[in-house]
């Protein structure tokens, strides 16, 4: 089980797309209310993280999420893989900072939100909201270096 806002990262094949071997990945992260899969494909001769599908799985657990992403044959793979590209960025190191920034927004508002609720330690609830205040300021430093690079 991964904790709530942490990404795991499966390997479930690898695909030919014109010649090329592509690795497909499922990255999983648990939203609050449940697990959510996405997945990426990456050229193996690539140095970045790959493109993502826009396509997700959803779940009520990891492994179900990884059911359903493991049922796609090589040809769907392959269909996914073409959309993705269809819609790639230019800037994948800009567009994965910003995903990461968004994830750790949504677990500054779960924390939040949870903390209001009364479902967390209010000064626990502040350390983690402070430790995430910060991360959050790296990433913005981070993205004024990756803006405008092509990746």
């Amino acid at each position: 089980m991964i904790p709530f806002g942490s990404v795991s990262q499966s390997s479930i094949a690898t695909i030919d797309v014109d010649g090329r071997p592509f690795t497909v990945t499922v990255r999983t992260v648990h939203d609050g209310v449940e697990y959510v899969g996405r997945l990426w494909f990456a050229d193996v001769a690539w140095d970045n993280s790959g493109i993502p599908d826009r396509g997700v799985f959803p779940g009520r657990t990891e492994d179900e999420v990884l059911v359903l992403a493991n049922r796609l044959r090589p040809d769907e793979l392959l269909h996914r893989y073409r959309r993705a590209n269809a819609e790639k960025r230019r800037f994948h190191g800009l567009r994965q900072l910003t995903l990461e920034m968004l994830s750790k927004i949504r677990y500054l508002n779960q924390v939040a939100v949870s903390m209001r609720a009364g479902l967390l330690d209010r000064e626990a609830a502040a350390q983690e909201m402070v430790m995430t205040e910060e991360q959050l300021v790296e990433l913005v430093r981070q993205a004024r270096l990756m803006a405008g690079i092509e990746t």
